[in-house]
C-alpha cells in the first residue's frame, strides 16, 4: 500500500457525522464543511456542520443520561476508560497519521501526542474508584460531619486544534471517571481526531448519551445556547484568552462551574551557571514542540548576557538543522502552521521585531511552497518593546533577549498578563527555589523543557486561566462537595 493509499484508507474508515445519544447522524440542515490538510491546502474530507438544534439535541442526550451514568459503579466507569486506553495504544499509527493529516505536525510528534492522550484515560481509569468524602465527629462532640463528592452534571467542552486528541482526553477522562455526561465541540480545523476518539469510546462500551460530539463551523452561535441552558452545569475550554473571556461572560448567566486553559507567554530563563547543553536541548523541545503552536511553548528567551551569544548560536544551529515539510514524511521534523491566518500573524510579529532592531540568525520568512510553512527562526538583539515579547507567537520563532541580574530576569519573566508556564535553567539550588517561588505562573519547568504530564496538575494563573487538568486535582473539577450534618 502506498502512502497515499494508506492515508485514504485511514480517512475512509473514519465517521464524519455528529455523535449524539449513541448514534451517528447528519446535521439537521444536512450541511457539511471541508477539513483541510495544512501542508497542501487541499481538502481531506467533509464532516457534518452542526446547527443550534443539533447542539441542543446533544445536550438533551447528556442531560437524559446524567442520573443513570452518575449512579454507574465507579469500577465500571474506570474499566471503560481502561479499554479505551488500550484501544488508543493499539491504534497509535492510524490515529497519528490522521492527526498529521488534519493538523500538520510531524508523525513523530503525532505519535507522542497519542501516547500522552492515552495516558489520561489510564490515569483517570484508576481515579474513578478513589472518589471519597470524609466522616468525623463534630468539634463540639454533638453530632457528626459527613461529606460526599458527587458528579457536577452535564458538561460542555470546547477543545482546540493544536492538540486535537490530548485536549479531548484531558477533559473527557476525568468527566467519565467522575460520572459526568458531556457535549464536546472540537475545533473546526481538526475535528477528525475527536470523531475517531468518540468511535473508540463507543467501541469500549461507553453508553450512548454520555459523550456527544458536535462538529461545526459556527462555534459561537452553537455553543452560546448551551451555556445559557439550565441543563448545563460545567464549561471547560482550552483556547485563546480572548475567546475565553467571552465564554466566561456567557457562562455567568447560569453560574456554571468553569475551567479555563487560556493563552500563554512562557519565559525561558537561562542563568549564567546553567548547563548550556541541557538548556539548548530544553529550548529546542520547549520552542519547537508542535511547530511552536502550543500554549506551553517557550515564547521568549531571557538569557544571561555572559552566555547569550553562545546560547543563541547553538540554538540557531539546532533549529536550522531541522527539516521542514509535510508531516507524513518520516524524515520531517517541522510541519506547517495550521492556516494562513496563523502564518501571517507570525510574519507580522517577526517583521515588527526586525523593524525595532532584531536580526535573524536563521529563518525569518515563509517557505515558497504549497502549505502554510514558516522557517524555524532565531532572533537576537530583540528590543524590549518588540511585540513578540508580549504576545503569544504560536510559531517556530525564538526571540532572545538578555539580562544581567537575577532580579532583572524575574522582572522580565513576570512582565506579562499571562502566567501558564515558565522554564528555568540553573545549577544553583537556592536560585532555583527562589525563582520558582517568585515567578508568576501555574507551572515551572526546572531544567527541563516539557512540563505536561497526566499525573500532574496542568493550569495557569493571571490571564492564562483557572482550574487544573490532570493529576489528583483534575477529577475535582468535575465533583461537587455535599455536606450532611448528622444529628447523632
Amino acid at each position: 500500500m502506498t502512502g497515499a493509499e494508506r492515508e485514504r484508507a485511514v480517512l475512509d474508515q473514519l465517521p464524519t457525522q455528529l455523535y449524539i445519544a449513541g448514534e451517528w447522524r447528519a446535521a439537521s440542515g444536512g450541511s457539511t464543511f471541508a477539513v483541510e490538510d495544512p501542508s497542501t491546502t487541499e481538502p481531506l474530507v467533509e464532516v457534518a456542520d452542526a446547527e443550534v438544534q443539533d447542539a441542543l439535541a446533544a445536550l438533551a442526550a447528556a442531560a437524559d443520561r446524567q442520573q443513570e451514568w452518575a449512579a454507574t459503579a465507579p469500577r465500571e466507569r474506570g474499566e471503560i476508560l481502561r479499554r479505551a486506553y488500550e484501544a488508543i495504544v493499539a491504534q497509535t499509527d492510524d490515529l497519528a497519521l490522521l492527526m498529521t493529516l488534519e493538523m500538520g505536525k510531524a508523525l513523530a510528534e503525532s505519535r507522542a501526542e497519542i501516547a500522552y492522550a492515552a495516558e489520561f484515560f489510564r490515569w483517570f481509569s484508576e481515579e474513578a474508584t478513589r472518589i471519597h468524602g470524609r466522616y468525623m465527629v463534630n468539634t463540639t462532640g454533638k453530632g457528626r460531619i459527613l461529606t460526599m463528592r458527587q458528579a457536577v452534571g452535564p458538561c460542555v467542552f470546547v477543545t482546540p486544534w493544536n492538540f486535537p486528541t490530548a485536549m479531548g482526553t484531558r477533559k473527557i477522562a476525568p468527566a467519565v471517571a467522575a460520572g459526568c455526561t458531556m457535549v464536546v465541540k472540537p475545533a473546526q480545523q481538526t475535528p477528525l481526531s475527536m470523531l475517531a476518539l468518540a468511535k473508540i469510546l463507543e467501541d469500549a462500551g461507553l453508553p450512548g448519551g454520555v459523550l456527544n460530539v458536535i462538529t461545526t463551523r459556527h462555534s459561537g452561535a452553537v455553543i452560546e445556547p448551551l451555556l445559557k441552558d439550565p441543563r448545563t452545569r460545567k464549561l471547560s475550554f482550552t483556547g485563546s484568552t480572548e475567546v475565553g473571556r467571552r465564554l466566561i461572560e456567557q457562562s455567568a448567566e447560569q453560574i456554571l462551574r468553569v475551567s479555563m486553559e487560556l493563552g500563554g507567554n512562557a519565559p525561558f530563563i537561562v542563568f549564567d551557571d546553567a548547563d548550556l547543553d541541557a538548556a539548548v536541548e530544553g529550548a529546542v523541545v520547549a520552542k519547537m514542540r508542535n511547530v511552536g503552536e502550543a500554549c506551553t511553548a517557550a515564547n521568549r528567551f531571557h538569557v544571561h548576557e555572559s552566555v547569550a551569544e553562545e546560547f543563541a548560536q547553538r540554538l540557531a544551529e539546532r533549529m536550522g538543522a531541522m527539516k521542514v515539510g509535510r508531516g507524513t514524511d518520516p524524515d520531517v521534523d517541522v510541519g506547517p502552521l495550521i492556516d494562513d491566518n496563523q502564518r501571517s500573524k507570525v510574519e507580522e510579529l517577526v517583521a515588527d521585531a526586525v523593524s525595532r532592531g532584531a536580526r535573524a540568525l536563521i529563518g525569518g520568512k515563509r517557505l515558497d511552497a504549497p502549505g502554510y510553512f514558516y522557517e524555524p527562526t532565531v532572533l537576537v538583539d530583540v528590543a524590549d518593546d518588540a511585540r513578540l515579547l508580549g504576545e503569544e507567537i504560536f510559531g517556530p520563532v525564538a526571540p532572545i533577549a538578555t539580562f544581567s541580574s537575577d532580579e532583572d530576569a524575574l522582572a522580565a519573566a513576570n512582565r506579562t498578563e499571562y502566567g501558564l508556564v515558565s522554564y528555568v535553567y540553573t545549577r544553583d539550588l537556592d536560585r532555583a527555589i527562589r525563582v520558582s517561588e517568585g515567578i508568576e505562573s501555574g507551572m515551572v519547568g526546572l531544567n527541563q523543557g516539557v512540563v505536561s504530564n497526566p499525573a500532574a496538575p496542568f493550569g495557569g494563573v493571571k490571564q492564562s486561566g483557572f482550574g487544573r487538568e490532570g493529576g489528583f486535582e483534575g477529577i475535582g473539577e468535575y465533583l461537587e462537595t455535599k455536606y450532611v450534618a448528622l444529628g447523632v
